[in-house]
């Protein structure tokens, strides 16, 4: 009998906030928490990730349908670099998420933005086999592409993760993503930013009290059906 994949599973909040309530957050939580190593000084770093979805856009009417499990693909890569790229699933199970990823090298990346998944067969991660299978079947491919500015905090020891995703921007019909120079396009009509919170098994009640200020409502906020907002589809 064939062995099941564990992937751990994590709650995650989400609000959309004001950069006011950002500035107040970060006030508080800076001392508290420590700082995204990968932030360097600024504590800040560039996130460009490229979506695929299927052919008949499964992943995006699945989230704006409000279906509790789903998945969604993605390749991403940091500050306009191709030194590190990583090939990821998020997978929504109502209130949890999990996240599988795996780094792949660039030409590998060229071949799935250019719609040919034979380099997968050649792997042996699991993910990249449901990647060359979901091409191959349903026809994934690649959708938007999504920039963001993100600012983070991490607590190891009670293995919480705090982010703010800061100048949402999406890069409408071009999949061109190890171009900086693509024009790109923010998705807010108003000042606001996405907050995240990451948890494994509780939030500390300190950090509960924190973000209790916040004034804004929890948010089924995605990043992915806000950057496809142009296709003049309804949400």
């Amino acid at each position: 009998m064939p062995s099941v994949r564990k992937i751990p599973l994590r709650h995650e909040l989400k609000f959309l906030i004001t950069p006011a309530e950002l500035g107040v957050l970060r006030s508080i939580i800076s001392p508290l928490m420590q700082h995204d190593p990968n932030g360097g000084p600024t504590n800040e770093y560039l996130i460009r990730s490229l979506y695929f979805d299927t052919i008949n856009d499964d992943a995006l009417e699945e989230k704006i349908a409000g279906v509790g499990n789903r998945k969604k693909y993605r390749i991403r890569i940091y500050n306009f670099s191709d030194k590190v790229i990583k090939l990821e699933c998020k997978s929504k199970y109502g209130d949890l998420i999990s996240k599988q990823s795996v780094s792949i090298p660039r030409d590998l990346a060229d071949q799935l933005i250019a719609g040919d998944p034979e380099g997968l067969q050649r792997m042996r991660h699991p993910l990249l086999h449901d990647v060359f299978r979901e091409m191959r079947t349903r026809l994934l491919r690649p959708a938007v592409i999504v920039d963001y500015v993100r600012e983070a905090y991490i607590m190891d020891a009670e293995e919480v993760r705090i982010t703010f995703d800061k100048q949402i921007r999406t890069g409408l019909n071009s999949i061109d993503m190890f171009n900086a120079a693509i024009p790109t396009y923010p998705v807010f009509d108003d000042p606001v930013e996405v907050l995240e919170v990451k948890f494994d098994e509780f939030l500390p009640s300190y950090l509960q009290s924190v973000l209790s200020s916040v004034t804004a409502q929890r948010s089924a906020v995605s990043k992915y059906t806000w950057c496809r907002r142009y296709e003049n589809r309804e949400y």
